[in-house]
């Protein structure tokens, strides 16, 4: 017995060989695709971050020029103030991608804050002198120039995580992530919050 296996050791070396020229072989055939999406994912999320500060830091001005106007609508106002410190205040995480409840609660804090500029917005239509004035209409134009940059960033992230998280399900890549990849964790994305869905209620009264 000791003989007949004895036999085999020299081809073990070959075999070794064999098996890592054929993984270099493989390197062509999608065993990278699970870093490079992630690579592209995370850069599309910076983006979003980029955007969404963009806007907090358009909101201290947008917030005084109202003031100037409309200062007795105190209320929506400091709902605005309040939506913006919740959600710049709030550490992200690193893991943030990866892990559901932070990323619900960046979500949940940036919902926050456009409704409450959405309200915002909606106040000054009843103050002519506001809507006339210059420096709001630059910040509103600023402000509606950052949301469409939002909304474009948001949709290239959550095709960039579509990649990489289908990536890490099908075949070959659930193979290349059990063996070279094991720390690859599906990423979260962006869904529709329930006042989003929600049909706008027209009166006619």
């Amino acid at each position: 017995m000791t003989a007949a296996l004895s036999l085999f050791r020299p081809f073990r070396p070959g075999v070794v060989i064999a098996f890592l020229l054929s993984l270099l072989a493989l390197s062509g055939c999608g065993i990278n695709a699970i870093p490079t999406y992630e690579e592209q994912a995370k850069a599309a999320w910076s983006q979003v971050l980029n955007q969404y500060q963009r806007r907090a830091d358009l909101i201290p001005n947008l917030i005084e020029t109202v003031k100037g106007y409309a200062a007795q609508e105190k209320d929506v106002l400091t709902s605005v103030v309040d939506a913006r410190a919740k959600a710049t205040s709030v550490q992200i995480p690193s893991d943030v991608l990866t892990n559901p409840q932070a990323f619900e609660t960046f979500q949940q804090n940036q919902s926050a804050l456009t409704s409450a500029l959405t309200r915002l917005l909606a106040v000054s239509e009843a103050y002519p002198d506001l809507k006339s004035n210059q420096n709001f209409l630059a910040l509103q134009s600023q402000l509606e120039g950052t949301e469409n940059r939002i909304a474009v960033a948001r949709r290239d992230y959550i095709e960039a995580v579509r990649k990489y998280n289908t990536e890490l399900k099908t075949i070959p890549g659930r193979w290349w992530a059990s063996w070279f990849y094991p720390e690859a964790r599906p990423m979260q994305t962006f869904t529709i919050d329930a006042q989003s869905r929600e049909v706008p209620k027209v009166n006619f009264d």
